[in-house]
């Protein structure tokens, strides 16, 4: 590690800071209490910051840089986990960087609501985080699955980009994936986790329709299971769920969602005076019948009317949570106290197995999208002879030249595959 990134990063933990950014000739970058700052005695010249990534990277995301322009990362060191965005500006490469505790902070000491501890029991179900970039989503969630696994003897699945917390099983047996490592894809790892006997699985984020639907489908077959998605309060989370694909399959997302949403917490950081930093303010929708009649009938504009009537059933508005949570709160704990605690965390060295080529590119197409759910799935794979197979399951009421017919020529009559012939 270069020491005078370390040197960096351990004074910016002293010093309270959440983000820094280095940038190519140009002063550096830090956020303190969500708040802009310059340090002009401190630059990084271009070829500085060159060596520094170079020396973090591994091959595989070295190879993922120069391919895409930009690659996320984290790493450990002195209790502090690092997450890291190196990416191609005007000035070269810049770091966008956040620091976290490497030891995980419960509920309690994050100034969190004491009902998130009631998800620990949940056996099945959605629960979904939501807010802006920054907002510590991630970290809510890493909390209440470190109390899973304080708790209960279940076997939990992360897929994650990057892996932010490490986890050290206790009760629970904890696994650990990272995009661009340890699988090629969220949809990858959606579909190789219903194979692999989980009890939780936690999502890192969900951005794509694809990644949505195979969540949902998770959650519908009795997993409970963790994803965190941006958006600004309940109401844009909702839509963007149900907004996720077009035409009649919007409805049978709609009904997914209702019948497996358990959780939904919107959260910001925001500066209370009486702290003296930032907190964590929250709304809190829960699966209740009259929610999921709004998710199903796409009703959105009564959502928040139906959590101020629900107060008894544990939502809020934020409005509300502030008002009876936040200002009721005679003593805050601070973020950074997490910093200095033990370090809690997996001391496991990764492994990398001789049977695994880090460095390969899978050459995997899914051709089933979200809005073809219901038409055949199927994975095209390139064979020594550079011919397409077609994998099909669980359609033998169907002949095989009409499943041959059916891919042979697209919706406008013409041949797919430039001609091609299927294996």
């Amino acid at each position: 590690m270069n020491k005078r990134f370390t040197d960096l990063i351990l004074a910016a933990i002293k010093q309270r800071i959440s983000d820094l950014h280095i940038t190519g000739g140009f002063p550096l970058i830090f956020r303190s209490d969500g708040v802009i700052h310059f340090d002009k005695n401190v630059k990084w010249s271009h070829t500085d910051i060159d060596t520094m990534v170079k020396e973090m990277l591994s091959e595989r995301q070295l190879l993922t840089l120069r391919k895409r322009w930009s690659v996320d990362y984290a790493i450990s060191f002195n209790h502090v986990r690092v997450r890291i965005n190196a990416f191609y500006t005007t000035r070269g490469l810049s770091l966008a960087i956040r620091l976290l505790p490497e030891t995980i902070p419960d509920v309690t000491s994050l100034n969190l609501h004491p009902s998130l501890n009631q998800i620990r029991d949940l056996k099945s179900g959605l629960v979904l985080v939501c807010g802006s970039t920054g907002s510590g989503k991630s970290t809510t969630v890493a909390a209440i699955i470190e109390e899973i696994n304080r708790t209960r003897p279940v076997h939990v699945i992360t897929i994650e980009d990057p892996i932010e917390y490490r986890f050290k099983p206790k009760k629970a047996f904890i696994e650990q994936r990272e995009v661009g490592i340890h699988v090629p894809s969220f949809n990858q790892g959606l579909l190789d986790v219903l194979r692999e006997n989980p009890d939780v699985i936690f999502v890192g984020e969900l951005r794509e329709p694809d990644t949505i639907r195979l969540t949902l489908n998770a959650a519908e077959s009795g997993h409970l299971v963790f994803g965190t998605l941006h958006a600004t309060d309940a109401e844009d989370a909702i839509y963007r769920i149900n907004n996720c694909v077009s035409g009649e399959n919007q409805e049978v997302i709609r009904y997914q969602f209702a019948s497996t949403l358990s959780w939904l917490i919107v959260q910001q950081l925001t500066f209370v005076e009486k702290a003296g930093f930032r907190v964590p303010m929250l709304s809190i929708t829960r699966g209740s019948s009259s929610v999921r009649s709004s998710i199903r009938e796409n009703k959105l504009t009564q959502l928040e009317t139906t959590m101020l009537t629900s107060r008894n059933e544990g939502m809020f508005t934020m409005d509300l949570y502030k008002k009876e949570f936040i200002n009721n709160l005679t003593s805050f704990n601070h973020p950074y106290k997490s910093f200095g605690m033990g370090a809690d965390s997996s001391k496991e060295t990764d492994y990398i197995s001789s049977l695994i080529d880090p460095n390969a590119v899978q050459d995997v197409v899914y051709t089933a999208s979200v809005d073809d759910a219901y038409k055949i799935p199927s994975v095209s794979l390139k064979d020594g002879d550079g011919l397409p197979y077609v994998i099909l399951e669980d359609h033998d009421d169907m002949e095989l030249k009409d499943i041959i017919a059916q891919y042979d020529q697209s919706d406008d009559g013409k041949p797919n595959h430039n001609g091609e012939k299927y294996k």
